[in-house]
């Protein structure tokens, strides 16, 4: 720790439990305490039961549940994609156009992201690219909300890279693009998995966007937890969304363990 007195440690602790723990810890606790019960009498919900979760990983919340993962896994990939080579691009541009396009990414971050969620949905329900009613409208929005951190990640790792190792493998006369491949892509690999977590968590959690989008044979799972409590039944919704905790944990887990053996590769 940066405190190197027994006192500031404790103290720095005592701020930790009392202020860091309560905010973002106890939400979440309160969620899953609801989520194994069936009603609410007092401070805490009572009732145990696990019908609750038996709704949640059955009929339309695993209906959604897949939505969700298939959305995030396509909107990652394309995030990964586009924002990757924009920035690998980008490192060979001179400093307005780096700006420029930086700007560019940034941009759908920077507004509401129901703006987004409009603007895709105003951009795509008329030919010739008709995708309103379709999946791939809410996967690309997804995409554009989440591209940002893909080349935010990217291309800080870039600007790390020591030229030298590229320097290496051209004077023993490696062509650009075996460089790319064999020397650029591989040092970039941690990078590449943490920008793949972070944009797949985040397309899992979406919601205002979404909700503009979104088909009726098409419903990810945030929309099916604000139906469940939007409807009154909070404790289902409650089920359904540690289920989302649950999954985006453990896809976030498998991503961080690949990316420990990228980084010792």
């Amino acid at each position: 720790m940066l405190v190197h007195s027994r006192r500031g440690r404790w103290a720095s602790w005592a701020v930790f439990f009392g202020l860091a723990l309560p905010v973002f810890a106890l939400p979440l606790g309160v969620i899953a305490a609801a989520s194994f019960a069936t009603h609410w009498s007092g401070v805490f919900p009572s009732g145990p039961t696990l019908d609750n979760y038996s709704s949640a990983t059955r009929g339309e919340s695993l209906q959604a549940l897949i939505t969700s993962l298939v959305t995030a896994a396509g909107a990652s990939v394309l995030a990964l994609t586009l924002g990757g080579w924009a920035a690998l691009s980008a490192a060979a541009l001179g400093k307005r156009g780096r700006r420029t396009l930086e700007a560019l990414f940034v941009l759908p971050v920077a507004v509401p992201s129901v703006a987004v969620g409009l603007a895709v949905l105003v951009a795509f329900s008329k030919p010739p690219i008709l995708l309103n009613g379709t999946p791939w409208i809410v996967v690309i929005a997804h995409t554009v909300l989440v591209t940002a951190f893909a080349y935010q990640s990217v291309s800080a790792a870039v600007r790390r890279l020591d030229p030298a190792y590229e320097q290496a493998a051209a004077s023993l006369g490696a062509r650009p693009w075996y460089v790319l491949w064999r020397v650029r892509i591989p040092l970039l690999l941690p990078s590449l998995n943490a920008a793949a977590g972070l944009c797949f968590a985040l397309s899992m959690g979406e919601l205002s966007a979404t909700m503009m989008l979104y088909p009726p044979d098409w419903v990810p799972l945030p929309v099916q937890i604000f139906t469940a409590t939007d409807r009154g039944a909070l404790f289902t919704g409650s089920a359904v969304a540690v289920v989302l905790m649950g999954t985006t944990m453990l896809v976030l887990l498998a991503v961080s363990r690949i990316r420990t053996k990228a980084t010792y590769r």
